[in-house]
C-alpha cells in the first residue's frame, strides 16, 4: 500500500534493483548502451508496443534514449545526464510522457570476482503527483524482465 512506498514527508523511496552478469564492467557497460537494441524487450517495454521497430541509447553525455515505430515516428524515452563508461550512467526517463514528468535512473557497474554487479536506482517519483504510487509500483515489477533480458544478453 501507500505506506510502503511513501515516506512521512511525502517522498517516495527509489526503486532499487541489483543484478550480476559474468562479464567485466567495461563490457557490461558497452552491452548496455552500444548494444541497447540487442537486448531491450521492445515488444513489451516500449511506447509503440507491436509497432515499435527499434530503440537507441546514444552513448554520450546529453545523448538521447528513444524508439522508432514502424511508420518512422520517434518517441523520446529520456536523455543521458551522466556518462562515466564502465562505471556509471544517469539518465532522465519519461517514455511516452512529457519531459516535465521525468524520473531519474542511475546505473552503477561494480566489478566483482565473477564479473559485474549492476545496481539500478529509479528515483524522483514525486513529480508524478497523484500517479506516483501507481507508476512506481509498475516499475517495481517492470524493471525485472528488462534486467533479466540484459543478463541473458551478457551471457550469450
Amino acid at each position: 500500500g501507500k505506506e510502503d512506498a511513501m515516506s512521512a514527508d511525502g517522498t517516495f523511496d527509489p526503486v532499487r534493483k541489483s543484478i550480476e552478469v559474468e562479464v567485466g564492467p567495461a563490457e557490461a557497460f558497452r552491452l548496455f548502451s552500444e548494444e541497447f537494441e540487442s537486448w531491450w524487450p521492445l515488444a513489451t517495454h516500449s511506447v509503440g508496443g507491436a509497432e515499435a521497430a527499434s530503440c537507441y541509447f546514444e552513448d554520450r553525455d546529453g545523448g538521447r534514449i528513444f524508439e522508432t515505430t514502424s511508420d518512422g515516428t520517434t518517441h523520446l524515452w529520456g536523455m543521458v545526464t551522466a556518462w562515466e563508461p564502465s562505471a556509471r550512467t544517469v539518465f532522465v526517463w519519461h517514455p511516452g510522457r512529457d519531459a516535465a514528468t521525468a524520473q531519474e535512473v542511475e546505473l552503477r557497474f561494480i566489478g566483482i570476482s565473477t564479473g559485474t554487479r549492476i545496481e539500478l536506482e529509479h528515483r524522483g517519483w514525486e513529480v508524478l503527483g497523484d500517479r506516483a504510487e501507481e507508476m512506481r509500483s509498475g516499475y517495481v515489477t517492470g524493471w525485472d524482465p528488462v534486467l533479466e533480458s540484459f543478463v541473458a544478453r551478457c551471457g550469450a
